[in-house]
Protein backbone atom coordinates (compact mmCIF):
# COMPACT_ATOMS: atom_id res chain seq x y z
CA UNK A 1 0.00 0.00 0.00
CA UNK A 2 1.63 3.44 -0.81
CA UNK A 3 1.51 6.82 1.23
CA UNK A 4 -1.31 8.06 -1.12
CA UNK A 5 -3.35 5.12 -0.56
CA UNK A 6 -2.87 4.70 2.84
CA UNK A 7 -3.79 8.28 3.51
CA UNK A 8 -6.73 8.32 1.45
CA UNK A 9 -7.53 4.95 3.44
CA UNK A 10 -7.29 6.33 6.70
CA UNK A 11 -9.14 9.95 5.62
CA UNK A 12 -11.94 7.78 4.43
CA UNK A 13 -12.39 5.74 7.18
CA UNK A 14 -12.02 8.98 9.81
CA UNK A 15 -14.63 10.62 7.93
CA UNK A 16 -17.00 7.63 8.67
CA UNK A 17 -16.36 6.87 11.73
CA UNK A 18 -16.51 10.45 12.85
CA UNK A 19 -19.88 10.28 11.75
CA UNK A 20 -21.43 7.64 12.77
CA UNK A 21 -19.59 8.29 16.37
CA UNK A 22 -20.86 11.45 16.91
CA UNK A 23 -24.10 10.06 16.88
CA UNK A 24 -24.12 6.85 18.80
CA UNK A 25 -20.20 6.02 19.95
CA UNK A 26 -19.02 3.27 17.35
CA UNK A 27 -16.08 5.00 16.18
CA UNK A 28 -13.24 2.92 17.28
CA UNK A 29 -14.88 -0.02 15.58
CA UNK A 30 -14.10 1.26 12.51
CA UNK A 31 -11.25 3.47 12.48
CA UNK A 32 -9.49 0.83 14.31
CA UNK A 33 -9.17 -1.77 11.96
CA UNK A 34 -8.79 0.60 9.70
CA UNK A 35 -5.26 1.50 10.79
CA UNK A 36 -4.77 -2.19 10.87
CA UNK A 37 -5.67 -2.57 7.43
CA UNK A 38 -3.43 0.30 6.88
CA UNK A 39 -0.64 -1.98 8.09
CA UNK A 40 0.00 -0.54 11.19
CA UNK A 41 1.05 -3.02 14.37
CA UNK A 42 -1.83 -3.86 16.95
CA UNK A 43 -0.44 -1.72 19.73
CA UNK A 44 1.22 1.70 17.82
CA UNK A 45 -2.22 1.41 15.63
CA UNK A 46 -4.56 1.64 19.59
CA UNK A 47 -2.11 5.02 20.37
CA UNK A 48 -2.78 6.52 17.24
CA UNK A 49 -6.52 5.76 16.90
CA UNK A 50 -6.68 7.67 20.40
CA UNK A 51 -4.90 10.06 19.50
CA UNK A 52 -6.53 10.64 16.22
CA UNK A 53 -9.87 10.80 18.38
CA UNK A 54 -9.44 14.02 19.86
CA UNK A 55 -10.23 15.46 16.71
CA UNK A 56 -13.64 14.65 17.38
CA UNK A 57 -14.30 16.72 20.09
CA UNK A 58 -14.30 20.18 18.21
CA UNK A 59 -16.77 19.18 15.41
CA UNK A 60 -19.28 17.31 17.88
CA UNK A 61 -19.14 20.56 20.30
CA UNK A 62 -19.91 22.81 17.55
CA UNK A 63 -22.84 20.15 15.89
CA UNK A 64 -24.52 19.73 19.63
CA UNK A 65 -24.66 23.21 21.02
CA UNK A 66 -28.21 23.31 21.43
CA UNK A 67 -27.55 20.42 23.38
CA UNK A 68 -25.45 21.42 25.12
CA UNK A 69 -26.71 25.01 26.83
CA UNK A 70 -26.98 25.09 30.10
CA UNK A 71 -24.77 21.89 30.74
CA UNK A 72 -21.54 23.50 31.76
CA UNK A 73 -21.56 23.05 35.43
CA UNK A 74 -22.26 19.55 34.90
CA UNK A 75 -20.08 19.03 32.43
CA UNK A 76 -17.27 20.50 34.57
CA UNK A 77 -17.56 18.22 37.50
CA UNK A 78 -17.75 14.88 35.41
CA UNK A 79 -15.07 15.94 32.84
CA UNK A 80 -12.62 15.60 35.70
CA UNK A 81 -13.96 12.48 36.65
CA UNK A 82 -13.40 11.29 32.95
CA UNK A 83 -10.18 12.50 32.69
CA UNK A 84 -8.75 10.97 35.62
CA UNK A 85 -10.20 7.93 34.43
CA UNK A 86 -8.93 8.18 30.98
CA UNK A 87 -5.35 9.04 32.58
CA UNK A 88 -5.19 5.50 34.56
CA UNK A 89 -6.31 3.59 31.38
CA UNK A 90 -3.54 5.15 29.17
CA UNK A 91 -0.75 4.32 31.99
CA UNK A 92 -1.84 1.27 31.81
CA UNK A 93 -1.43 0.44 28.22
CA UNK A 94 1.94 2.00 28.40
CA UNK A 95 2.69 -0.55 31.22
CA UNK A 96 1.35 -3.71 28.93
CA UNK A 97 3.98 -5.21 27.11
CA UNK A 98 3.04 -5.09 23.38
CA UNK A 99 2.47 -8.73 23.22
CA UNK A 100 0.01 -9.01 26.01
CA UNK A 101 -2.22 -5.86 24.28
CA UNK A 102 -1.98 -8.00 20.76
CA UNK A 103 -3.29 -11.48 22.91
CA UNK A 104 -6.14 -9.53 25.08
CA UNK A 105 -7.19 -7.19 22.01
CA UNK A 106 -9.32 -9.54 20.40
CA UNK A 107 -11.60 -10.29 23.65
CA UNK A 108 -11.71 -6.19 23.69
CA UNK A 109 -12.85 -5.87 20.38
CA UNK A 110 -15.38 -8.96 20.52
CA UNK A 111 -16.18 -7.44 23.96
CA UNK A 112 -16.74 -3.42 22.17
CA UNK A 113 -19.10 -5.50 19.32
CA UNK A 114 -21.47 -7.41 21.54
CA UNK A 115 -21.85 -4.13 23.38
CA UNK A 116 -23.53 -3.16 20.01
CA UNK A 117 -26.02 -5.77 20.20
CA UNK A 118 -27.34 -6.12 24.00
CA UNK A 119 -30.63 -4.20 24.62
CA UNK A 120 -29.78 -2.67 27.44
CA UNK A 121 -27.22 -0.78 25.49
CA UNK A 122 -29.42 1.05 22.96
CA UNK A 123 -32.82 1.82 25.07
CA UNK A 124 -30.63 2.75 28.91
CA UNK A 125 -31.36 1.18 32.02
CA UNK A 126 -35.19 1.80 32.99
CA UNK A 127 -36.37 4.44 35.16
CA UNK A 128 -36.62 1.64 37.54
CA UNK A 129 -32.77 1.46 37.75
CA UNK A 130 -32.26 5.16 38.23
CA UNK A 131 -31.59 5.18 42.35
CA UNK A 132 -28.50 3.94 42.20
CA UNK A 133 -27.14 6.66 39.98
CA UNK A 134 -24.96 8.63 42.86
CA UNK A 135 -23.13 5.35 43.21
CA UNK A 136 -23.70 3.60 39.10
CA UNK A 137 -22.46 7.32 37.42
CA UNK A 138 -19.19 8.09 39.03
CA UNK A 139 -18.03 4.81 39.07
CA UNK A 140 -19.38 3.65 35.57
CA UNK A 141 -17.71 7.01 33.81
CA UNK A 142 -14.43 6.36 36.04
CA UNK A 143 -14.40 2.63 34.62
CA UNK A 144 -15.78 3.61 31.07
CA UNK A 145 -12.95 6.20 30.92
CA UNK A 146 -10.51 3.79 32.20
CA UNK A 147 -11.25 1.38 29.41
CA UNK A 148 -11.43 4.09 26.46
CA UNK A 149 -7.53 5.51 27.67
CA UNK A 150 -6.92 1.72 27.47
CA UNK A 151 -8.45 0.75 24.31
CA UNK A 152 -11.90 1.99 24.38
CA UNK A 153 -13.67 0.21 21.27
CA UNK A 154 -17.30 0.08 22.53
CA UNK A 155 -16.49 2.45 25.34
CA UNK A 156 -19.06 5.27 23.65
CA UNK A 157 -22.11 3.27 23.53
CA UNK A 158 -21.79 2.23 27.17
CA UNK A 159 -21.10 5.49 27.97
CA UNK A 160 -24.28 6.55 26.27
CA UNK A 161 -26.38 4.02 27.97
CA UNK A 162 -25.12 5.33 31.23
CA UNK A 163 -26.22 8.56 30.51
CA UNK A 164 -29.48 7.53 29.23
CA UNK A 165 -30.58 5.62 32.44
CA UNK A 166 -28.90 8.11 35.09
CA UNK A 167 -28.72 11.69 33.96
CA UNK A 168 -30.84 12.85 30.92
CA UNK A 169 -33.09 9.75 29.04
CA UNK A 170 -33.31 12.35 25.87
CA UNK A 171 -31.19 10.79 23.36
CA UNK A 172 -29.71 13.87 21.13
CA UNK A 173 -28.61 15.20 25.47
CA UNK A 174 -27.43 12.15 26.70
CA UNK A 175 -25.15 11.91 23.56
CA UNK A 176 -23.99 15.42 23.37
CA UNK A 177 -22.76 14.80 26.66
CA UNK A 178 -20.88 11.76 26.00
CA UNK A 179 -19.41 13.14 23.32
CA UNK A 180 -17.88 15.90 25.65
CA UNK A 181 -16.85 13.30 28.63
CA UNK A 182 -15.43 11.13 25.70
CA UNK A 183 -13.54 14.57 24.15
CA UNK A 184 -11.80 14.90 27.59
CA UNK A 185 -10.83 11.48 28.03
CA UNK A 186 -9.11 11.27 24.19
CA UNK A 187 -7.52 14.70 24.80
CA UNK A 188 -5.93 13.32 28.57
CA UNK A 189 -4.50 10.18 26.58
CA UNK A 190 -3.60 11.92 23.94
CA UNK A 191 -1.56 14.24 25.69
CA UNK A 192 0.14 11.32 27.50
CA UNK A 193 0.95 9.32 24.54
CA UNK A 194 2.82 12.13 23.08
CA UNK A 195 4.87 12.73 25.78
CA UNK A 196 6.07 8.89 26.63
CA UNK A 197 4.57 7.49 23.55
CA UNK A 198 6.01 6.84 20.13
CA UNK A 199 2.97 8.31 18.30
CA UNK A 200 2.83 7.46 14.49
CA UNK A 201 2.13 11.03 13.51
CA UNK A 202 1.53 10.17 9.72
CA UNK A 203 -1.10 7.99 10.43
CA UNK A 204 -2.94 10.14 12.86
CA UNK A 205 -3.24 13.13 10.70
CA UNK A 206 -5.14 11.59 8.02
CA UNK A 207 -7.23 10.14 10.29
CA UNK A 208 -7.78 12.97 12.62
CA UNK A 209 -8.96 15.03 9.39
CA UNK A 210 -11.16 12.78 8.35
CA UNK A 211 -12.83 12.41 11.75
CA UNK A 212 -12.88 16.32 12.46
CA UNK A 213 -15.06 16.23 9.35
CA UNK A 214 -16.74 13.49 9.87
CA UNK A 215 -17.77 14.30 13.41
CA UNK A 216 -19.05 18.00 12.38
CA UNK A 217 -21.73 16.36 9.91
CA UNK A 218 -22.65 13.04 12.12
CA UNK A 219 -25.13 14.55 14.33
CA UNK A 220 -27.34 15.82 11.16
CA UNK A 221 -26.56 13.28 8.93
CA UNK A 222 -26.15 9.78 11.01
CA UNK A 223 -29.48 10.63 12.96
CA UNK A 224 -30.75 9.60 10.04
CA UNK A 225 -29.54 6.26 9.21
CA UNK A 226 -31.19 3.11 10.46
CA UNK A 227 -29.91 2.56 13.99
CA UNK A 228 -30.71 -0.61 14.32
CA UNK A 229 -29.09 -1.84 11.00
CA UNK A 230 -25.80 0.26 11.46
CA UNK A 231 -25.58 -0.87 14.47
CA UNK A 232 -25.64 -4.90 13.53
CA UNK A 233 -23.52 -4.27 10.61
CA UNK A 234 -20.70 -2.74 12.47
CA UNK A 235 -20.70 -5.31 15.01
CA UNK A 236 -20.54 -8.32 12.60
CA UNK A 237 -17.69 -6.89 11.51
CA UNK A 238 -16.32 -6.05 14.77
CA UNK A 239 -16.68 -10.09 15.30
CA UNK A 240 -14.83 -10.88 12.32
CA UNK A 241 -12.34 -8.45 12.92
CA UNK A 242 -11.85 -10.38 16.34
CA UNK A 243 -11.98 -13.56 15.33
CA UNK A 244 -9.22 -12.59 12.70
CA UNK A 245 -6.79 -11.08 14.79
CA UNK A 246 -7.62 -14.56 17.70
CA UNK A 247 -5.97 -16.33 14.80
CA UNK A 248 -3.41 -14.22 14.20
CA UNK A 249 -4.36 -11.85 11.66
CA UNK A 250 -3.55 -9.12 12.88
Amino acid sequence: MTEVSRAALLVAAGTLAGTVGAAGGITSLISYPALLWAGVPALQANVANIVALVACWPGSAAASRPELAGTGRWLRRWIAVSAAGSMAGSVLLLSTPAAVFATVVPFLVAAGSLSLLTPGLTTGPRAAARGGARLLLPSGVLALSAYNGYFGAGSGVMLLALLLGTTDPALPRANALKNMLLGAASITSAVIFAVAAGVDWAVVAPLAAGMLAGSAIGPPIARRLPPGLLRWVVALLGLGLAAWLAIGGG
